[in-house]
């Protein structure tokens, strides 16, 4: 049986991490949590998942080394997703936390959504795709996906979002920047639509 491919997913000691390696593994990834940036510079693909606050989480982050891992994969030109709070570190800043600075990967700010409707939202949300992108292929036109968050992405610029939701406004949820994707649904937690994005994502990471 021909092994998959080898994708780091960051473990900076925040939240339940392991669900995102073990959708990857279902969809047949050798997908490893690591702190080790040795690991993440010879992974195929590198996964910054997170849940939490996005200060803490950056702290976090910073404090385990992982900060200038994730600037190198990035840099590589390797596939790389980030997942719900670790999209939003992907962000220059976030309202949650004035005063943390994010990653700065896809430049502008992480905004609360609006306070007319309950937060967060905790349910399953149906995309509206922007734009064509192969972590899509096959999901059909609308997929639903689950949530669980207070905030979204507004980047600079507008052509890095690639699905939103309708939700009290409407809300970007997905974003492509160069060989970043990132989302701030679950796909590890979105039935057979989410494991569909991950297994692009690992067939995406196969091609490298």
């Amino acid at each position: 049986m021909t092994q998959g491919p080898r994708i780091a997913v960051l473990d900076y000691g925040i939240g339940n991490l392991r669900s995102a390696q073990k959708a990857l593994e279902h969809v047949g990834a050798r997908a490893e949590l690591t702190a080790d940036p040795t690991v993440a510079a010879t992974a195929d693909a590198v996964v910054l998942p997170g849940v939490g606050a996005f200060g803490a989480c950056m702290d976090s982050l910073r404090t385990c080394g992982l900060e200038s891992v994730v600037h190198q994969a990035v840099e590589s030109g390797k596939p790389f997703l980030g997942i719900c709070v670790g999209m939003q570190m992907l962000f220059d800043t976030s309202e949650e936390d004035p005063g943390a600075r994010g990653l700065g990967v896809i430049p502008g700010t992480v905004q609360w959504i609006p306070n007319t409707v309950q937060r967060p939202q905790m349910q399953w949300n149906q995309l509206s795709i922007s734009r064509e992108d192969r972590m899509f292929s096959g999901l059909g036109e609308n997929p639903w996906m689950y949530f669980v968050h207070s905030f979204h992405g507004v980047p600079t610029a507008t052509e890095d979002v690639v699905a939103t939701v309708e939700y009290g406004a409407t809300l970007n949820v997905a974003f492509r920047r160069g060989n970043v994707f990132a989302t701030q649904f679950h796909p590890e937690k979105s039935a057979q639509a989410g494991l569909a994005l991950l297994k692009n994502f690992v067939n995406a990471a196969g091609t490298q």
